[in-house]
């Protein structure tokens, strides 16, 4: 918890986080001292919106922030801007990313993962043009209606932004947390929302892609089995599918990966804060 720091005599900023590190989520609190009828901010050249997480509570707003993986140390402004009926309120709020370590680790994957023949580079192409497509269309309203919930009950066994050496040669970090959960184990949406990508991929195998809303996203990976489609409306604890070992894989396990406005966030980090 990082303590209230007041930023103009009508806004008033509490930043709740479990660290100031890249991969981390910032909520930030906002308070009004006049009635808004909007809100919203700009942080690491993003947009981002805000809610109101209880309406008895008009005066109480909220903004979420990630801290991506690659985010440059040093302060960063978060200008944030609300609309009320007596005129514009803002206020800038300097967010400081300080470093963090994290560890390396060397796995023996089948080679087709590592050097894709020319063959499937079509497909590898396409399924990240789709995916790039989703980020970049979130839901304008927030879909997730309560905290934020584990997948599966399993503890994690890889750690976010663990920096990837694949057959020997050096890959990309890690970007979500990996739950050593056995094969056929039930899959739980981490919240309501709308499921926008609901099939096999090349890399992530079995995949199921639920849009919470306002930039929110949980890919979740490597199912043996899928059990809802594009469109369908999950609510928060529903099975989506099962535990597997498909695609780039070394044993059954789940992948939860999270967005939040375009940068990828340590799911723990996310229950830490907005999770029970």
């Amino acid at each position: 918890m990082i303590g209230a720091f007041a930023l103009a005599a009508a806004l008033t900023i509490t930043p709740t986080a479990r660290a100031m590190q890249p991969g981390e989520l910032v909520i930030l609190n906002v308070t009004s001292e006049v009635l808004l009828t909007a809100l919203k901010a700009r942080a690491f050249d993003t947009d981002l919106a805000g809610f109101q997480p209880d309406i008895a509570d008009p005066k109480h707003w909220r903004i979420l922030v990630g801290i991506d993986l690659d985010a440059t140390l040093g302060k960063h402004p978060v200008v944030v801007t609300g609309t009320s009926a007596d005129g514009p309120v803002a206020a800038t709020y300097q967010l400081t990313v300080v470093a963090k370590k994290f560890p390396t680790r060397r796995l023996t994957v089948d080679e087709g993962f590592v050097n894709p023949p020319a063959s499937v580079m079509p497909r590898i192409t396409a399924e990240s043009k789709e995916q790039a497509a989703i980020w970049a269309a979130p839901a304008p309203t927030r879909l997730w209606t309560t905290l934020f919930v584990r997948p599966v009950p399993h503890e994690a066994n890889s750690a976010f932004g663990t920096r990837s050496v694949f057959n020997g040669q050096p890959r990309g970090a890690h970007g979500g947390a990996d739950f050593l959960s056995p094969s056929g184990t039930p899959i739980k949406a981490p919240n309501a929302g709308r499921i926008v990508l609901a099939k096999d991929l090349y890399y992530s195998g079995g995949t199921v892609i639920i849009d919470h809303g306002l930039g929110v996203f949980s890919f979740l990976c490597h199912m043996s089995k899928i059990n809802v489609a594009v469109g369908d409306i999950v609510t928060p604890a529903q099975v989506v599918g099962l535990v597997g070992a498909t695609g780039r894989v070394t044993g059954a396990h789940l992948h939860w990966t999270m967005k939040v406005s375009g940068a990828r966030v340590d799911p723990l980090a996310l229950l830490a804060v907005l999770g029970k």
